[in-house]
């Protein structure tokens, strides 16, 4: 008996996309090269892109996770050798390959657009040594680029700290591979700068093939480091190539710990050289106080010698002066005069009691007797005051009695001479002026005619 056969059951539309990436799950590591054409960025990161030969075309994508840690992102025109796996997207109907790793295919183009670059920064003057910054002797703080994880940072704040236990360092984590890194580099320089808790900065990392290297050969890395106000320190690794930041850089290092070296010096070598030149200055300090003791020294001798000549010569100029004071003062020669008159009176009184006696033995009259005691008792007596008052006149008008009325006599003080009009003297010199008591010294301020 012949059965009818059964109908096929017919695939759903889902069914058959599953089926369909049932049978592309092999399909997981595929190497595949191609140029990159119509490339778009989405909203959330990730590029949407087509690889295509001569004869076919291929729909891409590379999330935006897978994107943050290739070296390079895809650009139109590029060959690039990818690799991912291929999958069916039901909703859309449409295969895709996803991305997960890209590589150069052609390192020679990356090399002439490296070149390109340099050529416009040389043109610049980018990498002129004049341009470039001079680090600091003692820095207050080091500022650490590079990943946080690996024995680059270790290194470097191991070499930093050991040749100065107390220095003061910032690390700013950033990604030092991959196509985000040079924005992630020139985000952290310029945070660096903005916040200046750091003189000088070191970009570090472990050294790598020129693909992993490729992010401090970018025009955005380079930038960034120009614009620095901060001395820029690299420290690449060992790497066959100089890179475009180590050029423009301020100072190039090949390890990490040739840069802790460098931007740092020895603290005991300080110490040491700080000891020196302490000692230095105290052998100095001595030998120019020694000087200054035995010059000083010196001169008071000096003084010693010349100052008993000079006391006693100012002491016999002293004695001089009040001898021709005492001899030229009106008082003194009153009192001269006063004393010649007396004695000429003394003499007078004998003369006239000689002529008295002679008389009386001559005349006996004593009414004559009597006159001429008179006549000369009126003579001595007109003579005495007359010179009385020609002292009180004397008197009177001597210096001192002049200046205990108030007067005062004024003398430039240079000269000695007597200031007897306001045209002897000028504003500005200096004068003596004796009173009635005690002298002074003055400066005339104020000339008036």
């Amino acid at each position: 008996m012949i059965r009818p056969e059964e109908a096929p059951r017919p695939f759903t539309v889902t069914e058959l996309a599953n089926e369909i990436r049932r049978e592309l799950r092999p399909l997981t590591a595929v190497l595949l090269k191609g140029e990159v054409t119509g490339i778009k960025r989405g909203a959330a990161g990730h590029f949407n892109f087509t690889i295509q030969d001569g004869l076919s075309r291929l729909d891409a994508v590379l999330f935006a996770d897978d994107a943050r840690k290739v070296t390079t992102l895809p650009e139109d025109g590029q060959v690039f050798v990818f690799r991912g796996r291929i999958d069916f997207f039901g909703k859309t109907g449409r295969l895709s390959f996803i991305v997960d790793q890209i590589e150069f295919d052609d390192v020679g183009k990356l090399r002439a657009r490296l070149e390109e670059l340099k050529r416009r920064l040389d043109l610049e003057g980018a990498f002129l040594d004049s341009r470039k910054r001079r680090l600091p002797f003692l820095p207050r703080a080091v500022a650490l680029l590079t990943s946080p994880t690996g024995a680059v940072i270790h290194d470097l704040q191991e070499t930093i700290w050991e040749r100065f236990p107390n220095m003061s360092i910032v690390v700013y984590p950033v990604q030092v591979q991959g196509a985000a890194a040079p924005a992630s580099v020139a985000r952290a320089l310029r945070r660096c700068n903005v916040e200046g808790l750091a003189d000088v900065v070191v970009i570090a990392r472990g050294g790598g093939s020129f693909e992993e290297m490729f992010a401090f050969n970018t025009e955005v890395t380079a930038r960034a480091i120009l614009a620095s106000r901060l001395p820029v320190v690299t420290a690449l690794g060992h790497t066959s190539d100089r890179t475009v930041a180590d050029m423009v850089a301020d100072a190039e290092c090949r390890t990490p710990t040739e840069a802790g070296a460098r931007v740092v010096p020895k603290k005991a070598d300080l110490m040491l050289r700080l000891a020196e030149r302490e000692r230095r200055l105290s052998r100095e300090r001595d030998r120019r106080l020694a000087r200054e003791v035995e010059r000083l020294q010196a001169r008071r001798e000096r003084l010693m010698q010349v100052m008993p000549n000079l006391v006693r010569s100012r002491s016999e100029r002293l004695v001089r002066a009040r001898a021709d004071l005492a001899r030229l003062s009106p008082v003194q020669q009153v009192a001269r005069r006063l004393e010649a008159l007396l004695e000429r009176g003394r003499r007078v009184d004998a003369a006239a009691a000689a002529r008295l006696a002679r008389s009386r033995n001559l005349f006996a009259s004593r009414r004559a007797s009597d006159r001429l005691d008179r006549a000369l008792a009126a003579r001595f007596g007109a003579a005495v005051r007359g010179l009385e008052h020609r002292r009180s006149r004397l008197v009177a008008l001597s210096p001192d009695s002049v200046l205990s009325r108030g007067y005062s006599i004024t003398q430039d003080a240079a000269s000695g001479a007597v200031v007897r009009s306001a045209a002897d003297t000028a504003r500005g010199r200096n004068v003596r002026i004796r009173l009635g008591s005690g002298r002074l010294g003055a400066q005339v301020e104020e000339v008036e005619p």
